[in-house]
């Protein structure tokens, strides 16, 4: 199993239309083979920031969603709002940044 820790800085009064941007990706995700847990979360000290929390089986799942028309909407739509894009991949022996 791994993680994928997705921490994105928005653009200040952008967080309802970056939860409705991405509303969609969340229910497709979450049906995605070797998903796990798929979650948008929104930092209570700093409403600028929201985290994806995600589990997956395998690196090789977390690839196949990489390339899923719902993510590449979700990534086009939030080039709108995102400022900067921090993500990690928590492997067992270590944490890939992408």
């Amino acid at each position: 199993m791994i993680f994928v820790i997705a921490t994105m800085r928005i653009k200040p009064g952008t967080a309802d239309a970056v939860r409705a941007a991405a509303a969609h990706c969340l229910v497709e995700t979450r049906k995605e083979p070797g998903c796990l847990s798929y979650d948008l979360h929104q930092s209570i000290s700093d409403p600028n920031c929201v985290v994806f929390v995600e589990r997956w089986e395998t690196r090789e799942h977390l690839a196949a969603h990489f390339e899923t028309p719902h993510l590449k909407a979700w990534r086009a739509a939030a080039a709108e709002f995102v400022l900067e894009r921090r993500v990690e991949i928590i492997h067992p022996d270590r944490v890939e940044i992408l």
